[in-house]
């Protein structure tokens, strides 16, 4: 059994170049041995948790779709909003959501308080995603590259 206590953790923090998106999180699947980049079932786990925690009027990443993951959120505490293909919907603590393959979606903290959000993902193999909003996309196979027909800067467009 591999077992760490989510109290215990650092905490990651990422700002875009240009401040339009930011948040932090602890990734604990990783903290518990996952190895992303492997293609090891065993070393790369079949799903990824992570908390991630949204600061007031932060936006943690652009609108984007996934190709082939799933993503289970579940709000811990706090309230915001989850941009998605038909508006954007209120969420607030006790909220469970997924989004399936190829729908797009962007979590928003718009309230007073931090957002603190569950995430579950299965992370398949051979996953890309598009970004509606810059009209690009993310693959990852053989190595990670954003690109429109030459590769781009994963902001380009974005801020």
């Amino acid at each position: 059994m591999r077992k760490v206590n989510t109290k215990n953790l650092e905490e990651l923090k990422w700002t875009s170049p240009k401040g339009t998106f930011s948040g932090s999180g602890i990734q604990v699947s990783e903290a518990l041995g996952r190895k992303p980049q492997s293609t090891d079932l065993r070393e790369r786990h079949p799903f990824d948790v992570a908390i991630a925690r949204i600061s007031p009027g932060e936006v943690p990443y652009p609108y984007h779709s996934h190709s082939m993951q799933w993503e289970f959120y579940h709000v811990i505490s706090g309230k915001g909003a989850v941009r998605h293909e038909d508006g954007t919907t209120p969420i607030a603590e006790g909220d469970a959501f997924i989004f399936e393959p190829g729908q797009p979606h962007q979590l928003i903290n718009d309230g007073t308080e931090d957002l603190v959000v569950y995430v579950v993902a299965d992370n398949p193999i051979g996953e890309s995603s598009h970004y509606p909003d810059s009209n690009k996309w993310i693959v990852r196979s053989p190595e990670r590259r954003i690109m429109r027909s030459e590769p781009l800067d994963y902001f380009d467009g974005e801020e």
